[in-house]
């Protein structure tokens, strides 16, 4: 999505481009229920200024819901988390370290007082960040609200209701 002709809602954060073939899941899914956004890459570790910036502008920017992907020490959804207000979504990226296991803990494993609402790893989490930050935008957005109603019937719709016959 254009985010230069919208006000982005979403912020999607990644630790590296390697994550971005992943996280284009995420905005596939704003840009069919059509959620401004914007997507950047802000390590934690090798941007951390970058990191703190987009953290810190978020809510003066407009976003509501940030979406933050990283792998292996994952610590950019907690990043995000300590330096804005605004819900923050983490997204543990699929590795070659534990099958990614440590990038879900250290996402998930955060102190008490900084939430990050963790998702599952890789795409299915993408996915998943995408339509709660979508959620969370449908509290208080009635457009919104009814795009995501519909996207969830269309979803269920798809899904037959007979198992099919083996031949």
């Amino acid at each position: 999505m254009n985010t230069q002709q919208s006000k982005p809602l979403v912020g999607i954060v990644m630790g590296s481009p390697s994550d971005a073939p992943t996280m284009k899941k995420c905005a596939d899914i704003l840009d069919e229920l059509s959620i401004p956004y914007e997507m950047k890459i802000c390590s934690a570790h090798r941007t951390p200024e970058r990191a703190h910036t987009f953290a810190t502008t978020a809510a003066e920017r407009g976003i509501k819901v940030v979406i933050a992907a990283a792998g292996m020490s994952a610590h950019l959804a907690g990043v995000m988390a300590a330096y804005t207000h605004i819900p923050v979504l983490g997204v543990p990226m699929d590795g070659k370290l534990m099958g990614g296991l440590d990038a879900l803990l250290s996402t998930c494993n955060m102190p008490k007082g900084i939430p990050v609402g963790t998702m599952s790893m890789g795409s299915h989490g993408a996915v998943n960040a995408a339509l709660f930050a979508v959620s969370i935008l449908a509290t208080s957005n009635k457009e919104i609200e009814a795009k995501y109603i519909e996207f969830r019937k269309k979803q269920s719709a798809a899904i037959p209701e007979d198992v099919p016959v083996a031949e």
